[in-house]
């Protein structure tokens, strides 16, 4: 508790500070350019009356879900296997090269292109984008496992499915994390492209709305409650399940 306390109030600190250079922005330059927290805090009162917030807040985190769950199983699987297996690896690392190279933005319109201004497509979208990435993270995890505790379980003729949740995947956990954290920050902000290109609900519809009428103080009130939002599943969920999962270091 004694580390925790200092750790809290310089976390509080830092988050005063943000809102007060905000406020303190907001005051020299024009309004309507920059509102200051109040008015985006009664933006957001006013979308939560009309449930207009929550409806297209929901809708993207469910997008940003369907997306994350897709391209981290898939990107996860091929990532291990590229790792532990050379020919696999020799035979994907170009088309990884090009998964990574290609922008976001062609991705999007050719899966809107070819498959139609639909859900399905929102989604394939989002996960081509996440997917080369995760399966680079994963292929140096893979790469990296030890070899003597391979050896060791070879040498007691452990079964498959032991050896991959008791040797491989604790030393993967690491390497889990990391593409995790980078694809929740990339997808959530690739979903909102999406939307704003091709669909009729959701985060970023409602931002390319606002933008046409000029309306800074709705953009501020809907990133602010979805970066909040993310804030908070990054240490109700993902930070304690880093700590469980780190005691067998």
């Amino acid at each position: 508790m004694e580390k925790e306390n200092p750790n809290a109030i310089i976390r509080i600190a830092s988050i005063l500070i943000f809102f007060g250079l905000w406020q303190v922005a907001s005051y020299f330059m024009q309004v309507d350019l920059l509102p200051g927290p109040k008015d985006v805090i009664f933006k957001i009162i006013d979308e939560s009356e009309n449930n207009e917030i929550i409806y297209h807040t929901v809708i993207t985190l469910k997008r940003v879900v369907l997306s994350f769950i897709i391209a981290m199983f898939i990107g996860t699987f091929f990532g291990i296997y590229m790792g532990r297996n050379q020919r696999l690896n020799s035979f994907l690392d170009d088309w990884l090269i090009l998964g990574l190279n290609v922008p976001a933005l062609v991705i999007i319109i050719l899966c809107y292109v070819w498959f139609g201004l639909n859900e399905v497509a929102a989604i394939l979208a989002v996960s081509l984008n996440k997917i080369p990435m995760v399966a680079v993270i994963m292929r140096e995890g893979a790469r990296s496992i030890e070899k003597d505790y391979i050896d060791v379980a070879k040498f007691y003729k452990i079964s498959k499915k032991k050896f991959f949740f008791k040797v491989i995947l604790p030393q993967l956990f690491p390497y889990l994390l990391s593409s995790a954290r980078s694809g929740l920050s990339l997808i959530w902000k690739i979903v909102l492209v999406v939307e704003l290109l091709g669909r009729s609900n959701g985060v970023g519809f409602k931002l390319f709305g606002f933008f046409q009428f000029f309306d800074i103080s709705g953009i501020l009130a809907y990133t602010l409650v979805f970066v909040l939002l993310i804030i908070f599943v990054e240490f109700i969920l993902v930070r304690p399940f880093e700590k469980k999962i780190s005691i067998w270091r």
